[in-house]
């Protein structure tokens, strides 16, 4: 797999005034319709708290009791009720909305697109991705493998809309530094996740917290938060992290929401003061 695009150009961000982010941390259910509303009572408690940007986690609209359940759900890009609400709540509420992630019909018909789509203001979907690296974990009883159900996505997606540029990811892929540096310069990374309990504890915050040092940009992770009905227990943790890695908030457990402000005076203030990316003199090919 080569990623499309290219590293050796670093191109800035867009944020030009301070921009207020939420992270919707949920412990999401079997049904879609349950998950729905669970999403749509937090994006409303956002936006009423002033976020211009909502960022839902990892497949809030099902965690299945067996992998092949999201199978039954997924929807034909820009078809499908889980879009449709999607599209409704940004434009009712005048917001960026991120999916977080959705299944999406892939041409596999055994399994399916992990994909966060990011609508705009005007309720139109602006940006998608598919997510690139597919987890794998066996210790003990313990044991995951999303290869089964899905199809891993080829292509990196920054989006740069006129109030901000986001570099869009999703949970594993936090493991992967070259797929943030193949991003470019980025305001925020949206890193919606479903860590698992054993391997968030372990190294969750680690991440993040290394990827918003190294790329030198505010990064936002909501996540599923809980114990599931399919008795598997996330991490949650949601959190945002500013470009020099502090964490300015974070919620450990349970649905709720984390937010705060995307200071452009603090991008230019690490950036100037230790200015690494500049300092690159290693690139990876195209």
């Amino acid at each position: 797999m080569q990623y499309q695009t290219p590293t050796q150009q670093l191109s800035s961000g867009c944020l030009h005034a301070p921009f207020k982010v939420a992270a919707i941390q949920m412990v999401s259910a079997a049904s879609v319709e349950r998950n729905i509303e669970t999403a749509a009572h937090w994006i409303a408690r956002a936006a009423e708290q002033g976020a211009r940007l909502v960022v839902l986690p990892e497949y809030f609209c099902l965690m299945g009791r067996k992998e092949t359940d999201k199978l039954s759900v997924a929807e034909s890009e820009g078809q499908g009720p889980i879009q449709r609400f999607l599209s409704a709540a940004a434009q009712q509420y005048n917001i960026y909305l991120s999916s977080g992630s959705i299944p999406l019909v892939s041409p596999d018909a055994d399994r399916v697109f992990n994909s966060q789509l990011v609508y705009g203001p005007d309720g139109k979907q602006i940006a998608r991705y598919d997510k690139i690296h597919l987890f794998s974990f066996t210790r003990g009883q313990e044991s995951y493998d999303e290869s089964r159900a899905i199809l891993a996505g080829e292509r990196v997606e920054r989006l740069d809309t006129p109030d901000i540029s986001l570099g869009l990811s999703i949970c594993y892929d936090l493991r992967f530094p070259e797929l943030y540096r193949a991003l470019g310069q980025v305001d925020l990374i949206l890193v919606p996740s479903a860590f698992t309990y054993t391997t968030g504890k372990a190294h969750w915050e680690l991440l993040l917290r290394s990827r918003a040092i190294e790329n030198q940009c505010y990064v936002l992770a909501p996540a599923q938060g809980g114990q599931h009905e399919n008795g598997r227990r996330t991490w949650g943790h949601s959190m945002l992290i500013d470009p020099w890695g502090d964490i300015l908030e974070v919620l450990p457990e349970h649905e709720g929401i984390v937010s705060g402000t995307i200071e452009p005076s603090r991008l230019q203030e690490v950036r100037q003061s230790l200015p690494a990316l500049m300092h690159r003199t290693l690139f990876a090919d195209k």
